[in-house]
């Protein structure tokens, strides 16, 4: 198939490309400026936010990435948000020519459910902008789905960690690239938001772009799918921290800080996509997560 995948140079997206690639599909990679691409990879400049900049295609497929995703900066410009992530995929539909869309999408569209591990039937709830702008996102795509222009997947991923191709993850937001930057020395310490108790679940991002794969090539115009990307188990944040610090052998202080208001568990149920797609995570054990993100970070020319 011939596919393009928007936010090719970022940190899921690049290692979408580059899954796709090695699966034998043509692929071109939504840049919006100069930026690193896997082999195999052609690079096409153009901006969401300008449909006039738009490859038009033809496309067999199409897996959209391109999205802002930091939750708590949502807070403060909500409104860049939507644009982004709503516009942005809105723009998409409307301007490039395809049959088939696999949408990234998160597990922030949930809220913080009581019901644990979280199954697509939980109905949305998100609590903030990030999540809100992304179910938006999903209800575009879906009901485009549903006019039968396109077949389309929704991908909801939790938290999405470790490296392919030697390159780290950039968002020292997120809990294991900040751990890790403590590790090496690139920080003092890890603040942790009381006493390390919550749960959280950690995805590869070389099992999450497998997934996109199999959904890219399994769904048909005119369906719509909803799948859980996730192992459906979860770690503690001191857990987290305790195998940081056996897989790197080096400390990493923290300091705890007052309780967040945050949801004690937050894991997914993925049995879905494993039936629909036979797809399983190969790869996203916390040691070999940990492991893999520290050997990015630290390579000679990291």
């Amino acid at each position: 198939m011939r596919v393009l995948v928007t936010g090719a140079a970022g940190y899921v997206g690049y290692a979408v490309g580059r899954r796709l690639v090695a699966a034998g599909h043509e692929v071109d990679g939504l840049v919006r400026r100069d930026a690193e691409v896997p082999d195999g990879v052609r690079p096409v400049h153009g901006d969401l936010l300008d449909p006039g900049g738009l490859p038009e295609g033809p496309y067999d497929g199409v897996c959209h990435l391109a999205a802002l995703t930091r939750v708590r900066e949502s807070f403060d410009v909500p409104l860049r948000y939507f644009t982004t992530n709503v516009q942005g995929t809105v723009n998409l539909l409307e301007t490039v020519d395809t049959a088939r869309v696999v949408f990234g999408s998160t597990a922030a569209v949930y809220g913080t459910p009581e019901r644990q591990p979280i199954p697509e039937s939980e109905t949305p709830a998100p609590t903030g902008p990030y999540g809100a702008s992304k179910l938006a996102a999903e209800h575009a795509v879906r009901f485009h789905a549903r006019t039968g222009a396109i077949g389309a997947v929704v991908l909801r991923t939790f938290n999405v960690a470790g490296s392919v191709d030697g390159r780290a993850d950039p968002d020292e937001t997120r809990l294991i690239p900040k751990a890790l930057a403590v590790a090496a020395g690139h920080a003092p310490r890890l603040e942790i938001n009381g006493d390390g108790r919550a749960v959280r679940e950690y995805l590869h991002v070389d099992d999450l772009a497998a997934a996109y794969v199999r959904a890219l090539e399994a769904v048909r115009p005119g369906e719509e799918r909803v799948y859980n990307v996730g192992t459906g188990t979860g770690a503690a944040v001191h857990e987290v921290v305790a195998m940081t610090r056996k897989v790197t052998g080096r400390p990493v202080p923290t300091l705890r800080r007052p309780p967040a208001p945050e949801a004690p568990v937050l894991v997914g149920d993925a049995r879905a996509i494993v039936d629909g797609l036979g797809w399983r995570p190969e790869r996203s054990a916390l040691p070999d997560i940990i492991a893999d993100a520290w050997n990015a970070l630290i390579r000679p020319d990291g």
